[in-house]
């Protein structure tokens, strides 16, 4: 009985690691199949084995140079997501710290959230022109909102009684940053960091779709214009590992900042 239960138990554990990439790779098949079995037209909706040639394979159809539009990609959220992070927690600080200063520029952001990028996205190519910088500041105008917010919200929500009572042991401000409200807005920050890690992808995406004659945004809009969807297919493929990775990254830091709390998840 005891050996079955093991048995059990280590299946069930295999499956438990290997489950997302045996669900991917099922949709992949059926996907196949389903292109072949209704022989869909490529233009509509390519196989994964074609789109998967034009990613690794050279073909007469899409004469793209893939690694250097990668590189434009990964540059251009490694950097966006970077200054979002940083910035956007200092600007959460900066709010926590002095009420005045909340009042007068939380509506601002607010109010910079709420405008359409795609619609702001030709002013700003005005003013900066075609590249890199302008998809950095795309990708930062649509992902540094969470951040801000989820980050105010873990520094300001502290249990009263705990601040009364560092107050009367004469603690100051500072020492209440550093020793409760920093420590308690970790879960918060980290929150809202997952959340930007996807935004800041679809902001250097819409970047390259207006700003840019590279990167990965850039080829799907160029193989729109020739019904090209091979490419389309390969480029979504890539963000969207990207957009993973990235989130799987800053979960990661989050089990290192905080297996406190991760052992304190599992125990409830």
């Amino acid at each position: 009985m005891n050996k079955r239960k093991s048995v059990s138990f280590n299946a069930a554990r295999i499956w438990e690691k290997i489950k997302t990439p045996a669900v991917v790779l099922a949709l992949l098949i059926l996907w196949e199949l389903c292109v072949r079995i209704f022989k869909i037209k490529e233009y509509i909706l390519p196989s994964p084995i074609v789109v998967l040639q034009h990613l690794f394979l050279k073909q007469p159809d899409a004469n793209y140079n893939w690694l250097i539009h990668i590189r434009i990609t990964l540059t251009e959220l490694g950097i966006s997501f970077a200054i979002t992070s940083a910035l956007g927690i200092l600007i959460a600080i900066v709010l926590a710290w002095s009420s005045t200063l909340k009042k007068i520029f939380m509506p601002v952001f607010v109010f910079l959230n709420s405008l359409p990028i795609v619609a702001i996205a030709p002013l700003l190519v005005l003013w900066f022109g075609y590249g890199l910088k302008t998809n950095i500041l795309i990708a930062f105008l649509v992902s540094f909102f969470p951040i801000v917010i989820n980050t105010t919200v873990g520094l300001t929500e502290i249990d009263e009684d705990l601040l009364d009572l560092v107050k009367y042991l004469n603690g100051t401000k500072l020492q209440i940053f550093l020793k409760l409200r920093i420590p308690n807005s970790l879960p918060y920050i980290f929150a809202g960091l997952k959340i930007s890690s996807t935004m800041c992808v679809v902001g250097a995406i819409v970047g390259e779709f207006i700003a840019s004659d590279k990167g990965l945004g850039f080829i799907i809009i160029a193989s729109q214009y020739t019904m090209d969807s091979p490419p389309i297919f390969a480029s979504l493929i890539l963000v969207s590992v990207f957009g993973v990775a990235l989130f799987g990254i800053v979960a990661a830091l989050e089990r290192m900042c905080m297996p406190w709390y991760f052992r304190v998840r599992e125990r409830g």
